[in-house]
C-alpha cells in the first residue's frame, strides 16, 4: 500500500519532566503509538515560536509541546514563558489557515508515565483525523 500515510509528529519536551515520563512510560511497557518524534530540550521556556513553525513549514503534521507543571519548572518560570509562547502559536496558526488542533502543550511530569501514553495517543489521534498537513500538499 504505497498510497499509506502516516503522520508526522514532532514532540518537543522538557528533559527534566516530561523527557522522564516518557521514559517512565517506556520502562513500565505502557503502550502508545509511536508515530511521535522527540527533540528534548532542557526546558520548554527554551522552545522558540519559529521552531514550531519551521516543523510545520518541513512537512510536519502535528507539533506537541510538553514540559513541567507549572509551580515544578526546573528552571523556575521556563513553562510560564513556553505557555505564554505556545498560546501565540495557536493564534498565528490560526490566521495562517492551519488547525490549531494540529499544535498541542501539554504538562506531564517525571512520575506520569500512564498520562504521557494517553497524551501521545490522543494527540495522534487528533493528527489522524485532521489528516495531512496542507502544508505538506502545498509543498509538492
Amino acid at each position: 500500500m504505497a498510497d499509506e500515510w502516516n503522520p508526522k509528529i514532532l514532540a518537543i519536551i522538557c528533559n527534566w519532566c516530561s523527557y522522564a515520563g516518557a521514559d517512565l512510560a517506556g520502562g513500565a511497557r505502557i503502550q502508545y503509538p509511536s508515530d511521535v518524534r522527540t527533540i528534548r530540550v532542557m526546558c520548554t521556556g527554551r522552545i522558540d515560536m519559529l521552531f514550531i513553525m519551521k516543523a510545520f513549514a518541513n512537512g510536519a503534521d502535528g507539533v506537541l509541546v510538553s514540559g513541567c507543571h507549572f509551580g515544578d519548572c526546573h528552571y523556575l518560570a521556563g513553562n510560564f514563558k513556553a505557555a505564554k509562547r505556545m498560546f501565540m502559536v495557536k493564534n498565528v496558526l490560526k490566521n495562517l489557515g492551519l488547525e490549531d488542533k494540529r499544535f498541542r502543550m501539554t504538562f506531564v511530569s517525571a512520575s506520569e508515565g500512564a498520562k504521557w501514553a494517553t497524551v501521545i495517543s490522543d494527540v495522534v489521534k487528533t493528527v489522524n483525523e485532521l489528516g495531512p498537513s496542507p502544508i505538506a500538499e502545498f509543498k509538492k
